[in-house]
C-alpha cells in the first residue's frame, strides 16, 4: 500500500533513479598499472555527502571515485566499514553551487512480506536500470552465523546481478528500506538486502570511529536442547555447544576447546567433542532467549565468566574481554558470503568443510 500524502515514485520524474550515483572502484595493482573495477550503485543519504554502500565494495580499496548522472567525477573518502554487516560510509565534498541528489532512509520495520521491493544498480555493466520484486522473507537469518554476529536480512525476489551489490532497495514511496548486499547461489532470484534499521544503528559507530567495536568472546558454537540429547545418547548438557576457537583468542588462551567430530543430524550440521558453556555471567544457557541476553551483558574491557561442561565435569572459566579484531574471514567475502572468483566457501565452524549453500556477494 502506497502511504496518504506521499507520491508513489514510479510516477515522480524527480525520484528513484536519479538520485542513485554510481562508484567507481580503482585499485592498485602495480607501480606501472592500475585496475578499474566495475561500477556499483550507492545511494547519498545526506545533503553533506555521506553515502551508503557495501563494505566489500569499499574496503582497502586505494581510491574511491563517485559518478554523478552528469558525469562529475567526485573523489570519495571512506568514512567507517564494516566487513561483518557489509557495510560502508563513504564521503564526497559536496561540489560548489550544486545540490547531492539524496535519497531518504525509510523505515525497515515497516517492511512486510508480499510488499513491493525496488533495486536500482548496474547489473553486468547495464547502468542505471531498475528491477521490481516483492520481499519473500524477513528478518532472514544466514546459516551458520553465530548468535552474537547474526545479522537479520530482507530477503527479496528482485532480481540482482553483478553491479547490484550496495545500491539501494527501496519500496514504493522512494525510501531506501535496505541496501542490496547478495544472493544465493544456484537458487532463482533469492537475495539479500541489509534493513535500513540496521544500518541507522551501525551509522554513529562508523562516522565517530571508523568501525563497529564489538567484543571478542572467541569461540563459535550453537545451542544444545533435551532433544538433540537424547537423540545422541551420549552425555551432553543443555547450553551452547562450542565447535570452533579463534586462534589467538581470548577464549583458546583461558583453555576453551572446540569440536572435532562432524556430525549431520536431519540435515544440520554439529561439531562435536568440544566444551559446553552451561552459563555466561551467571546466566544458564537453557533457551535461546537467555543466550541472546547473556551475550548483550559482554562488553569489550569486561570479563566474562563461563561455566563449562567437559567430559562430565563442571568447570569454571574467566577471562577479560577485548575488542573484536577483523579476522581473516571477515575480508574479502570469505565464509558465508564469497565473491564470484572464489570456487568454495569454507564453513566458518571447521575451517575447511565447504558449505552446502553458497551466497554470493557480487
Amino acid at each position: 500500500m502506497i502511504t496518504p500524502g506521499k507520491r508513489h515514485f514510479l510516477n515522480d520524474s524527480e525520484g528513484g533513479l536519479d538520485r542513485v550515483v554510481l562508484l567507481n572502484r580503482i585499485q592498485q595493482i602495480s607501480h606501472s598499472s592500475r585496475k578499474v573495477a566495475k561500477e556499483s550503485p550507492v545511494a547519498i543519504f545526506d545533503p553533506s555527502g555521506l553515502i551508503l554502500t557495501n563494505s566489500h565494495l569499499a574496503f582497502s580499496r586505494q581510491s574511491l571515485i563517485v559518478r554523478l548522472e552528469d558525469e562529475t567525477a567526485l573523489p570519495a573518502e571512506l568514512v567507517g566499514a564494516d566487513p561483518i554487516f557489509d557495510v560502508a560510509v563513504l564521503r564526497v565534498a559536496k561540489p560548489e553551487n550544486q545540490t547531492l541528489p539524496t535519497l531518504p532512509l525509510g523505515d525497515s520495520n515497516t517492511v512486510h512480506v508480499g510488499a513491493v521491493a525496488i533495486a536500482i544498480g548496474n547489473p553486468l555493466g547495464l547502468d542505471q536500470s531498475l528491477t521490481r520484486g516483492t520481499v519473500s522473507a524477513i528478518n532472514r537469518i544466514l546459516p551458520t552465523t553465530f548468535s552474537s554476529l547474526q545479522e537479520p536480512l530482507i530477503q527479496i525476489d528482485t532480481p540482482i546481478n553483478p553491479g547490484n551489490s550496495g545500491g539501494p532497495l527501496l519500496n514504493q514511496c522512494g525510501e531506501v528500506v535496505g541496501i542490496t548486499t547478495a544472493v544465493m547461489a544456484g537458487a532463482q532470484n533469492i537475495g539479500f538486502a541489509i534493513p535500513t534499521n540496521l544500518v541507522k544503528a551501525l551509522l554513529p559507530s562508523l562516522i565517530s570511529q571508523g568501525r563497529v567495536i564489538r567484543p571478542w568472546l572467541g569461540f563459535h558454537g550453537q545451542a544444545i536442547d533435551s532433544d538433540l540429547q537424547k537423540l545422541l545418547r551420549i552425555p551432553l548438557a543443555t547450553g551452547l555447544l562450542v565447535e570452533v576457537v579463534e586462534p589467538g583468542s581470548p577464549a583458546e588462551k583461558a583453555g576453551l576447546r572446540g569440536g572435532e567430530l562432524e556430525l549431520t543430524i536431519a540435515g544440520h550440521e554439529f561439531l562435536i567433542g568440544g566444551d559446553i558453556v552451561t552459563r555466561i555471567n551467571g546466566i544458564e544457557m537453557n533457551s535461546q532467549d537467555n543466550i541472546v541476553e547473556a551475550l548483550g551483558t559482554v562488553k569489550v574491557g569486561s570479563n566474562i565468566s563461563l561455566r563449562i561442561f567437559r567430559q562430565g565435569n563442571d568447570l569454571e572459566l574467566t577471562y577479560a574481554i577485548p575488542e573484536r579484531p577483523l579476522l581473516p574471514g571477515d575480508i574479502g567475502g570469505q565464509g558465508l558470503s564469497v565473491p564470484l572468483t572464489q570456487a568454495t566457501p569454507l564453513n566458518p565452524r571447521t575451517n575447511n568443510s565447504p558449505l552446502k549453500t553458497r551466497i554470493l556477494r557480487y
